[in-house]
């Protein structure tokens, strides 16, 4: 009879494969392999264990309501919660520049890294085993969020409040790109011809400054 595998439980999850847990926590910036390929598998994998509990949860809600719902529980801030909770920071192996600047503490590695944990425990499980791991850290947000009440994001509320006024749709431009390429910082311009407007927001990717910067222009006109 084969020997048992000996495994490493982490998260919830007894892996078969450690090498995948190790790829799975290593930045970047620490060299290869690191775990920026099962960052794209577990962004996927996130996604569909999410859509699929609001799915069977929210038996009325339309698409729209889901979409938002779903895009509210798996965008980054949320995402560095869950790894927060799991303590993945205080695991993560960084290279010497992110160590110095607290990596382990920045919500785009956090969710990263909780996404790249996904898609570990998806190719040493399988489906099935990694939603039994995974829902359980989502459920008690699920369960906060009432059903088909997820607000619109801020790009979507900004358009249809100048569309109903029949005013010009805003244009977003980019001002600024710093930081490392693993750790990028956007800022982008939202500018309103009418009226004459214009808020800047920041934020780990193009996309969501421009969230931000709309943000910005909602709480001037608000406030007009």
């Amino acid at each position: 009879m084969a020997a048992e595998i000996e495994r490493v439980r982490f998260a919830g999850h007894a892996f078969a494969d450690q090498d995948l847990l190790a790829q799975a926590m290593t930045h970047r910036s620490a060299g290869v392999p690191h775990n920026e390929r099962l960052e794209f598998l577990g962004d996927a994998v996130v996604g569909l264990i999410v859509a699929e509990a609001l799915y069977k949860r929210w038996p009325k809600a339309d698409e729209g309501a889901l979409t938002r719902a779903r895009a509210e529980l798996v965008r980054e801030s949320s995402l560095a919660t869950v790894a927060r909770t799991l303590d993945l920071g205080s695991k993560l192996i960084l290279g010497p520049g992110e160590m110095k600047s607290g990596g382990h503490r920045r919500d785009s590695i956090l969710s990263d890294a909780l996404e790249a944990l996904v898609g570990a425990i998806y190719l040493d499980a399988g489906f099935e085993a990694c939603r039994a791991v995974v829902l359980p850290w989502f459920e008690a947000a699920i369960n906060e969020t009432p059903a088909g009440k997820v607000g619109k994001d801020a790009k979507t509320r900004l358009q249809e409040w100048l569309q109903a006024r029949q005013r010009a749709l805003p244009a977003y431009e980019l001002v600024s790109e710093s930081g490392d390429d693993h750790a990028k910082v956007f800022r982008v311009a939202c500018t309103l011809a009418e009226p004459a407007m214009t808020g800047e927001g920041e934020g780990g990717s193009r996309r969501a400054a421009e969230q931000a910067a709309a943000e910005a222009v909602l709480a001037g006109l608000e406030a007009a």
